[in-house]
């Protein structure tokens, strides 16, 4: 693997395990960190009551992010190898494009459609970056894949 596509996985990992830190870091931030961090209205309101979806949903989140860092670390070399390692990269790279490529125009052509996902009704900053984000992941997990098939 070149060293660009190294470091590029490894980029990837490191934002993935930001992002894990941040949604555990949301739960002891309570409800205003939701809201400010996107949660969907009924989400935000769930953590004021105490409902226990608003922290499952959160260390759900937490933890996928948390096994996509994983993965892009396997593939990068810094850890051993994980089972199913190009199956797991190629579905994660295309659900992160997907969410980088469409989350934009769905807002757009379809305001209300991402309603129950996060709490956006227009396009703003959050969305244009969460979206360049997602996509850049994408670009590393789909990178990762394409190497780990070389290597076989």
């Amino acid at each position: 693997m070149s060293k660009l596509g190294q470091n590029y996985l490894i980029g990837t990992g490191l934002a993935a395990c930001a992002g894990s830190v941040l949604h555990i870091a949301i739960l002891f931030g309570g409800p205003d960190w939701y809201a400010f961090f996107g949660a969907p209205r009924g989400l935000v309101e769930m953590a004021r009551v105490g409902n226990l979806r608003a922290p499952v949903s959160c260390l759900a989140i937490a933890l996928i992010l948390a096994i996509l860092a994983a993965y892009a670390f396997s593939a990068a070399g810094l850890i051993r190898r994980l089972p199913l390692l190009r199956t797991g990269l190629a579905l994660m790279a295309i659900v992160l494009i997907l969410r980088g490529v469409l989350f934009i125009p769905m807002i757009l052509w379809l305001p209300g459609s991402l309603s129950s996902i996060c709490d956006c009704r227009s396009v703003n900053t959050f969305v244009v970056l969460t979206s360049l984000l997602c996509l850049a992941m994408g670009i590393g997990c789909a990178l990762g894949a394409r190497n780990t098939i070389a290597r076989n």
